[in-house]
């Protein structure tokens, strides 16, 4: 099983093109679908819970969005209590949340707890146990093959306090992600990956175990663009049939993206972080990182994803449900 795991997550080929294995994929895997069949009729969705979905399965939208996503949710958020009860900072920080879609928290990991963070992908990647997959750069899932991942970063209790806050749900811990080198990757929202529906109900956060400057390929992002509307496989030519997932729907996606950028005028921000600073964006914030000017140099980072309860989690690109392990 762990050597067909590997494959699979090395494989880029035409299977991955075919909505058929992810059924298979699906009919294995079914104890962590199982949730669905509640949550399936509670939206009014009339599907197996095996079968693929996307957006075009919503006929009539949920407009059950997070409580901070609505007209005025920055008055919401001033009579909170936990907010009247946060440091000055932190308050900007929230506030930042709502009109931006991003917050920063500076020095939330120690440099001692980077360290370890760093060794410990080091020695799982040093012993076989990880390893990046069919990208060549993202180290998927490390939180399953440590503790000290899992319950000093992944499930840390403050920060799954704050973000159980900010989403007005309980949020559930989906996956981590871990770079050695900058992404690289062109503007994109999580949302086309990671998507849910009623919208909005996903956030990341993203850590830095390295420093981050202009030649390593920094991450960035553009303030606001949480605010426009979701893009969905609807949005575009996806090449999406009954069968098939189109080959050149993400390139088809990227480009659409680059022109709503460009019709917006929206402005391109940075995030030259230090080890230990915490990056946290909305399910539908625009972000990616540079390209590295300097071949060799590493930028090393963590993010890590959460999807909230009691909605429909799933995948619009690859039209299949999400395998959320914590909720079987």
């Amino acid at each position: 099983m762990n050597l067909l795991k590997k494959w699979i997550s090395k494989y880029s080929g035409r299977l991955r093109s075919l909505k058929a294995v992810y059924w298979i994929n699906n009919v294995v895997n079914r104890k962590q679908l199982q949730h669905n069949k509640n949550i399936y009729e509670k939206y009014g969705l009339k599907k197996s819970i095996f079968s693929p979905i996307g957006k075009q399965d919503f006929k009539i939208a949920s407009t059950a969005i997070p409580w901070l996503d609505v007209q005025d949710g920055l008055a919401l958020l001033k009579k909170s209590t936990f907010y009247n009860q946060s440091s000055p900072a932190l308050q900007i920080e929230l506030q930042r949340f709502i009109d931006k879609g991003y917050m920063i928290l500076k020095s939330f990991y120690s440099e001692d707890e980077v360290s370890a963070l760093n060794k410990e992908i080091e020695d799982l990647t040093k012993s076989g146990k990880l390893d990046f997959n069919y990208t060549g750069k993202k180290i998927m899932e490390s939180y399953k093959y440590s503790n000290l991942i899992d319950q000093n970063f992944f499930r840390n209790p403050k920060l799954l306090h704050l973000l159980d806050f900010i989403m007005g749900k309980k949020t559930v811990p989906f996956h981590t992600i871990n770079f050695i080198e900058g992404s690289e990757q062109k503007a994109h929202s999580d949302f086309i990956h990671m998507t849910t529906e009623p919208e909005g109900y996903l956030i990341a956060a993203w850590t830095a175990l390295e420093s981050t400057h202009q030649k390593n390929g920094p991450l960035f992002y553009y303030p606001s663009s949480h605010k426009l509307p979701y893009i969905t496989c609807q949005d575009y030519d996806s090449g999406n049939s009954r069968w098939l997932i189109g080959n050149q729907s993400y390139k088809n996606y990227e480009d659409h993206v680059a022109k709503v950028v460009k019709e917006h005028k929206l402005k391109k921000e940075y995030f030259y972080a230090e080890p230990g600073d915490v990056f946290i964006w909305h399910a539908n914030l625009l972000h990616g990182g540079d390209p590295i000017i300097q071949p060799g140099l590493t930028r090393k980072s963590m993010v890590a994803h959460y999807f909230c309860e009691e909605v429909i989690c799933y995948h619009e690109i690859s039209q299949r449900p999400a395998l959320i392990p914590e909720i079987e």
